[in-house]
């Protein structure tokens, strides 16, 4: 039983501890393929804009997206609430010019005001607490003109279609022996039932938060070019797991003559 004092950043914070060490071996986490990372620099891009340099990642977890910003030119600014993950993106990355990374909350940065061309996340905003909080920050270190780029999906509904996808694929590792990093679904759902999104997280209601946060320009779509790319090559029991969630890419401005 955890003590009073012990709050869900710190459920959350001691559950990604525990997933780093094999976060890298879960599909949709690492990125096993050039054609992967290029996808997701193709997607990126187009959300960021051509001229985006200097970019607050949020949430980098072992660093596999901060790989595909680092190969795409930008200086990039990384905190994650877990040392763990802290630790392996560092290894990862050790020497990368351009690169800095901390131990932070995205909730609140404590970044220097319209600093960034980009504030980029993926799997994160599922987690947030406060997100309108969060958003208010994202706002604040962006430049006029710069982009807020989401990248994540609802994992609590899952269509008809998607369950019977899950369960084949679950199936088909069974039978053939095949095992996965070690997930603690206990602990996980225990998060799932106190963040602000407990229901799932859908692109209207984010959309309509990030509007009261002073956001416009907003672009949706699925990350169709990284799903195709972690199809390929990959055993069908994992093909069946590509994109049965509604995961999807969601960027909006800060207005160019936002204050």
């Amino acid at each position: 039983m955890q003590g009073a004092n012990f709050t869900l950043k710190d459920e959350i914070r001691e559950y990604w501890t525990r997933r780093a060490e094999t976060f890298d071996l879960s599909p949709g986490h690492g990125m096993k393929t050039a054609g992967e990372r290029d996808a997701w620099a193709a997607l990126l891009r187009a959300h960021m804009g051509a001229d985006a340099r200097r970019v607050l990642e949020l949430a980098f977890g072992t660093g596999e997206v901060t790989r595909v910003l680092l190969g795409m030119g930008c200086e990039v600014t990384g905190l994650d609430l877990t040392e763990a993950m802290l630790l392996r993106a560092r290894a990862k990355h050790a020497g990368a010019p351009g690169l800095r990374l901390f131990l932070g909350d995205a909730e609140e940065t404590r970044e220097p005001d319209n600093h960034y061309d980009a504030v980029v996340s993926r799997h994160l905003v599922w987690t947030l607490v406060d997100p309108a909080a969060a958003f208010r920050d994202w706002y604040r270190v962006l430049r006029p003109g710069g982009r807020v780029v989401i990248a994540d999906g609802d994992y609590v509904r899952l269509s008809r279609t998607g369950r019977l996808r899950l369960m084949l694929s679950d199936w088909l590792a069974a039978r053939q022996g095949a095992t996965g990093p070690a997930v603690d679904m206990a602990a996980h759902e225990a998060i799932q039932r106190q963040v602000f999104f407990r229901d799932g997280l859908r692109p209207e209601p984010l959309r309509r938060m990030l509007e009261e946060a002073g956001f416009t320009d907003f672009r949706l779509e699925r990350p169709r070019g990284p799903h195709a790319a972690q199809r390929r090559g990959a055993p069908l029991r994992q093909k069946l797991r590509v994109g049965i969630w509604n995961s999807f890419v969601l960027s909006c401005a800060r207005p160019a003559g936002g204050g």
